[in-house]
């Protein structure tokens, strides 16, 4: 297991000391699976402003499909030879189809009637509730046949600077015989590691980070759970690995609570830095992909400048699809261990 870095330095002279030379150091760093390059750079210190909840939530439940009185009424219904009975109903968590697909089944599936849940509230019982919920309609998909039951996908997007255009919380669920950009080049580069070293590269990842303990931060269940060497996001990522997990299919009851208990140590951890919102994506193989293992990706979201409201996507990101990390993975793994 290869962690490549290129080391980089820029010399500036600062007004701010009399235009003394200054040094500023940065890395490009290289996924060991895919070769993605991820560069280390903009050190600053991972703290930001949280804002006036009231303010931002205040009267979006007047407009809001998801809500109680509105959602059995807006929302759409499947056909009756993929789900008879139209949405699935658990409590009041409700899944229905996406208006906006990404893909031929795609599925909005929400947290419950409760229009806001601050990030600390979602408990471990309530998000391994929702995976658990999505796996059924996941496993009614499987049930039909239908040839898009490949890869059965969950994508979060917690509030609105993690893209979600709704406060109300909710998941896309998707399933499809189409995978995702990065996804399938996992898949790929996983299956060329195989069949060049005879063994599975998320085993030997797990192995590797275990021995160095430099990004791991622990273990529940059978999940490993450690920060990436080659960040998407500007405040780190958090990786889950399952053991023996090869597709969302193979997950049980107890992986859910482990992942979701996971993800709540993950949030407060993050809380305390002022983050307020992230993407978290399920990425799957299929039950026979031996050389795949089913992990999920936690991304904090936020802000290049706060006040006034500049995205942690730029032109980098968004054509060179470069990703840039403002602080040492190492770093944040410091940070997040508090909480393990």
């Amino acid at each position: 297991m290869k962690f490549e870095a290129i080391k980089k330095e820029t010399v500036i002279l600062n007004p701010q000391k009399d235009m003394a030379e200054r040094r500023i150091p940065s890395e490009i760093r290289i996924d060991p699976l895919t070769g993605r390059t991820a560069r280390i750079c903009h050190f600053m210190k991972l703290q930001w402003e949280k804002p006036d909840f009231n303010a931002l939530v205040s009267g979006t439940e007047a407009w809001c499909p998801f809500c109680a009185d509105k959602v059995q009424v807006v929302t759409p219904c499947f056909p009756k030879d993929l789900i008879p009975e139209g949405r699935l109903q658990k409590d009041d968590m409700l899944i229905f189809p996406n208006i906006a697909p990404y893909d031929s089944i795609g599925a909005v599936a929400t947290f419950g009637a409760r229009h806001y849940i601050p990030m600390t509230e979602f408990t471990p019982a309530l998000m391994a509730s929702a995976f658990g919920f999505a796996l059924d309609f996941f496993r009614r998909i499987e049930s039909t046949g239908h040839p898009e039951s490949v890869y059965h996908i969950i994508n979060w997007n917690y509030m609105p600077p993690a893209g979600s255009s709704l406060i109300h919380p909710h998941l896309q669920v998707f399933s499809t015989s189409t995978a995702p950009n990065l996804m399938r080049q996992e898949l790929e580069a996983s299956r060329h590691y195989l069949d060049s070293h005879g063994s599975c590269f998320w085993e030997d990842l797990v192995a590797a980070e275990i021995k160095t303990g430099e990004r791991y931060l622990g273990k529940i269940g059978r999940t490993h759970w450690m920060t990436t060497f080659a960040p998407m996001g500007v405040a780190g990522d958090v990786l889950a690995v399952l053991e023996g997990a090869r597709s969302t299919l193979d997950l049980n009851a107890q992986d859910l609570q482990d992942i979701a208990a996971g993800l709540a140590k993950v949030i407060a951890e993050y809380d305390k830095m002022g983050i307020y919102s992230f993407n978290m994506n399920f990425f799957t193989g299929t039950r026979t992909d031996e050389h795949f293992r089913f992990h999920l990706l936690f991304s904090p979201r936020t802000f290049f400048n706060q006040k006034l409201g500049t995205p942690d996507v730029g032109a980098l990101r968004n054509l060179f699809n470069e990703t840039l990390c403002m602080a040492y993975p190492e770093e944040i793994n410091d940070m997040l261990k508090q909480g393990f």
